[in-house]
């Protein structure tokens, strides 16, 4: 009975605490229905429906077709619910990738310092200066087969300075805290001071920091998607933007065919900046002492 007590104890500990903000709130519960729906949505459709030629083309929305079937013949609606979760995977990819990279290469540049900072600090301040599209699309277009994967890989090859800029002046800052001098002074090595006492201070300004980074990455790779440099062979929201400009779906009037996709996407956003908002009061004291 005790044991219950007190995890019900702090479970309203953590309900009533001031970290909660109704941004963070509108932001988890954004995202966790496009999560559902990702997660539920390709178990109550039939896959086939997002082939070629598998329904009537051209159709509006209709009892049959809730958002309406493309010039191709092609569900909208398998298309939207087959495509969320690989553009969420995209952004997962590539967001996790560049925010690890970011992670050490701030952390070495930060706590560290001397040759390895000089080094970092120069080469991610002068890729920030070019066009991330410009390479991205070099990059894209010289990739063979572009699998989800490959799109992933290819958004986190520049998804890295941003993080790093940000952890390494976070690091600056923490390893001047009276409590880094006191663990050299108990004998800590610089290693273990910065699993012991840097890391966990990091943790929420990398969640904040790793929302940011996803939002970074899901934007890149529509962007590339939409110019016809994403996958082929897999739906996504990118590419379903992508056939309705090749196949002038705005001229023609299918607003069903481009519209999907973009309310998706633009929910998908709204989500992620009610989260960032909300992880940034709990990573920021200040934020949450002007409320």
């Amino acid at each position: 009975m005790s044991a219950n007590n007190s995890i019900g104890e702090a479970i309203r500990r953590i309900l009533l605490s001031p970290r909660w903000s109704a941004s963070l709130i509108i932001g988890i519960i954004i995202l966790a229905i496009v999560i559902i729906f990702s997660l539920v949505g390709p178990l109550l459709v039939n896959p086939a429906n997002a082939t070629v030629a598998s329904v009537l083309p051209s159709q509006p929305p209709s009892a049959d077709y809730p958002l309406g079937t493309d010039s191709q013949g092609r569900d909208m609606l398998t298309i939207m619910v087959l495509g969320t979760p690989q553009t969420l995977k995209i952004g997962l990819i590539a967001g996790l990738t560049g925010l690890c990279v970011g992670l050490v290469l701030g952390l070495v540049s930060g706590f560290f310092g001397g040759v390895p900072d000089s080094i970092i600090r120069v080469l991610s301040d002068s890729l920030m200066t070019v066009p991330n599209i410009a390479i991205l699309v070099v990059i894209a277009s010289n990739v063979g087969h572009m699998t989800v994967e490959m799109m992933g890989l290819t958004v986190a090859a520049l998804a890295w300075m941003q993080p790093t800029r940000s952890i390494r002046s976070q690091v600056l800052s923490i390893r001047e805290q009276p409590y880094i001098e006191i663990a050299r002074a108990n004998g800590e090595s610089e290693l273990e001071i910065v699993f012991r006492e840097i890391m966990p201070n990091l943790v929420p300004f990398l969640a904040a920091s790793f929302v940011g980074a996803v939002s970074g990455a899901m934007l890149a790779s529509i962007g590339l998607e939409a110019l016809g440099l994403g996958p082929n062979d897999v739906h996504t929201l990118g590419t379903t933007i992508y056939w309705a400009e090749k196949f002038s779906a705005v001229l023609r009037g299918q607003y069903w065919w481009w519209g999907p996709p973009i309310a998706m996407i633009s929910f998908i956003f709204v989500g992620l900046f009610f989260l960032s908002a909300g992880l940034d009061r709990v990573a920021n004291p200040r934020l949450r002492q002007q409320t």
